[in-house]
């Protein structure tokens, strides 16, 4: 018996897995010198946003975003009479993944708009690249959408800023229910020890 044959959201998400030079390179030098939040036409990777609850509706919206790679650091102001190590910047570990640090710089430039979910689409040796899928949640046609109008409720404002989307659960180390997870019930619990 002959395997059935697959559609293009199949070869597309196989195509995805391990992107090649040309499907990234030219893309990556044309958003390197565009702006850090950008609003797209329409997703580059179809098949991942639809899977995230993309439609072509009005009400949905999509921007690219680039985030800068690599770690933190504090710069320490400098003192006389104090010994010169006290003067260096302090390397930080963020603790938060870099997709929900995109999700919530998109959250704060488009205040009225909702995180619905996020993906990433590339990366070059400075840039992390993702496209965030937004919602207007006051558009009649959000209102009215049996699968997205959950997202209008009160309780839902500012998901991203809050650490409700999937990104940042997924940093949040939430993705397991076990009890002996050191962010559960809540880092304050277990005295900052989880994270």
């Amino acid at each position: 018996m002959s395997e059935m044959a697959k559609g293009m959201y199949h070869y597309m998400r196989q195509a995805w897995k391990k992107p090649t030079d040309e499907m990234t390179r030219d893309r990556a030098i044309e958003w390197r010198a565009s702006d850090a939040v950008v609003k797209v036409d329409k997703p580059l990777r179809i098949d991942r946003a639809r899977a995230l609850g993309y439609k072509a509706k009005t009400g949905i919206i999509v921007f690219r975003v680039r985030i800068i790679r690599g770690g933190r650091r504090r710069k320490r102001m400098g003192v006389k009479g104090r010994k010169p190590g006290r003067k260096q910047a302090i390397r930080k570990t963020l603790k938060m993944n870099y997709q929900w640090v995109a999700e919530i710089r998109a959250a704060k430039k488009y205040p009225t708009l909702e995180v619905l979910s996020s993906y990433p689409i590339g990366k070059d040796g400075k840039h992390f690249f993702f496209e965030i899928i937004m919602v207007d949640p006051q558009r009649p046609e959000i209102k009215s959408d049996r699968t997205l109008k959950w997202i209008a409720n009160p309780e839902n404002r500012h998901r991203a800023e809050r650490g409700l989307t999937s990104a940042a659960k997924k940093s949040r180390g939430l993705r397991s229910k076990s009890k002996s997870l050191k962010v559960r019930p809540s880092l304050r619990a277990w005295h900052r020890t989880g994270k």
